[in-house]
């Protein structure tokens, strides 16, 4: 038995869904004064789950119920996170509004499944939440008009983790989720956070975008370009699901940048760069150090190199330049990835301390 399958990773939920049973567990208690505990929902593809209670209050004009978020084994920003709802009853035929609480951004600029103006609580969430508080009002013959406040403890701080304040969300976290359900390392929520950066950069207007693999390499195209920061997409370590986003949501000009082992990775077509999930060819280096005019002894000893920067600093150590050609190699492997779409790509390769060691620019030049 593998040691994957030796340990199975455990699922967790996503903000939206504990949003949801606090809502429901509220509104309950709205109608009847208790709060059930554990309280269950029903999940966007039919599955039901149970929540239990945090904490919970009651007055005559609202009702609230935290549940403490549990991520699973994913390494989620959230995890362990207290998702308050807040619900106060409105005027028959005023429906379900939603609100931002403490710690839930508010959305501020175009292109984001939520307008601007809105608190940044995603479609899925707000219908999840809706049904469930239609299934309560349906029990007890009402009409189901609610204002519904999440708040994320800690939320502001958390958020200036993510992506949220590039994208024009601002005060807090976003409330996700499309299934409920918080799949161990798929890293959606990062990838879903990319598209909609994409989203937001084309919505107001943007013709050059940045993916780059770390701070330092983000930080190197920040000193070059006096870019716009909803330009910065943090692309990290997701490179397919940048580029393949792009192919039908595209912008004028890419600039990638990142270090030499990820984009190594990246010029051997790999779209996951995380070293657990993509590994260095040094094959693939051996190639290169050939077709940069190498030593036979700087050819032979890559093979038994540990890492990508012992090939690199052994060929700079003997005046050869491989960032320059793997920079080519890469932008290659992008347009192919990209196949037809009309993009133009520069690539940078950058140090650890984000200077650029060799480039390929827009058009294949450099």
């Amino acid at each position: 038995m593998s040691k994957e399958e030796a340990k199975e990773l455990r699922r967790g939920w996503t903000t939206g869904a504990c949003a949801t049973a606090a809502a429901k567990a509220a509104y309950a208690a709205l109608l009847t004064g208790t709060f059930p505990d554990p309280v269950e929902i029903t999940l966007p593809k039919g599955a039901t789950t149970a929540f239990a209670l945090t904490r919970h209050a009651l007055s005559e004009e609202s009702a609230s119920a935290t549940i403490t978020k549990d991520a699973g084994d994913d390494p989620d920003v959230t995890h362990g996170a207290l998702i308050t709802s807040t619900l106060r009853l409105l005027p028959k035929g005023s429906g379900v509004r939603f609100k931002a609480g403490d710690g839930v951004g508010m959305v501020t600029r175009p292109g984001l499944p939520i307008p601007p103006g809105e608190p940044a609580i995603n479609p899925v969430p707000r219908q999840m939440m809706q049904a469930a508080i239609q299934e309560v009002a349906t029990i007890f013959g009402v009409t189901g008009d609610v204002e519904i406040e999440v708040s994320i403890e800690g939320g502001a701080e958390l958020a200036q983790k993510t992506m949220n304040p590039r994208l024009g969300i601002i005060g807090g976290l976003s409330v996700l989720g499309t299934t409920g359900i918080v799949r161990p390392f798929s890293c959606a929520a990062w990838i879903a956070s990319i598209h909609r950066g994409i989203d937001v950069a084309r919505a107001i207007g943007l013709t050059h975008v940045v993916g780059a693999t770390g701070a330092s390499s983000e930080d190197a195209v920040r000193t070059r370009y006096g870019l716009d920061e909803t330009a910065f997409l943090d692309m990290g370590d997701f490179a397919g699901g940048l580029l393949k986003y792009l192919r039908s949501h595209p912008v004028e000009k890419l600039t990638l940048a990142g270090g030499f082992a990820k984009f190594t990775k990246l010029a051997q077509g790999a779209l996951d760069l995380h070293s657990a999930r993509s590994s260095v060819d040094f094959g693939f280096l051996q190639e290169l150090l050939r077709e940069a005019g190498a030593s036979a002894s700087l050819i032979e000893g890559a093979a038994s190199a540990n890492t990508a920067k012992e090939v690199l600093d052994r060929a700079l150590a003997e005046g050869i330049d491989l960032a320059a050609p793997l920079a080519r190699r890469t932008r290659e492997a992008v347009r192919q990835i990209l196949r037809a779409a009309p993009v133009d790509v520069e690539v940078l390769i950058t140090d650890r301390k984000g200077n650029i060691l060799g480039e390929c620019g827009f058009d294949g030049t450099g």
